[in-house]
């Protein structure tokens, strides 16, 4: 099993970090790849921004990976549900990419390489939160997928 969250944004809280590190260390096979968030000015676009992080993110994309686009309109999933998409992912075969966009969120062009979209919450979240939120339902679909009582719904 083998899940990357890449993720725009290297300057995290400290807090980010030693959340999204306690989910790497219990969940076999999660990773994070950090890229920067590219320069904006005033005179450019912000898509001009988006499309420079698209292209990074999709420069680490791992050779046929399974791509996941983490948008505020993608699919919710309750912990149910996420426990049968991790099953689905891991029937692949195939490493799992998370993709979290910068502040302006992700390009078209990661968009159309996703193969799903998946909401974490209806609400906005700061995109360090998203790594640990993101971090921990993982952990707790894998374990429901291993018998452990750690989801009591």
């Amino acid at each position: 099993m083998r899940f990357r969250v890449l993720a725009v944004g290297s300057r995290q809280p400290q807090w980010v970090d030693r959340g999204f590190e306690d989910y790497r260390r219990r969940l076999p096979g999660l990773s994070l790849v950090e890229l920067p968030v590219a320069a904006r000015a005033k005179s450019q676009a912000i898509e001009a921004a988006r499309d420079a992080e698209g292209q990074r993110l999709l420069a680490r994309i791992a050779p046929g990976a399974h791509v996941v686009a983490l948008e505020v309109d993608g699919r919710g999933l309750d912990t149910a549900a996420l426990a049968r998409r991790m099953e689905a992912w891991l029937g692949l075969g195939q490493p799992v990419d998370f993709l979290i966009g910068g502040p302006d969120g992700l390009s078209e062009a990661c968009r159309e390489r996703a193969a799903e979209a998946w909401s974490l919450s209806p609400l906005t979240l700061p995109h360090g939160l998203a790594r640990v939120v993101l971090a921990e339902a993982l952990y707790r679909a894998w374990s429901v997928l291993q018998g452990h009582p750690y989801h009591r719904a």
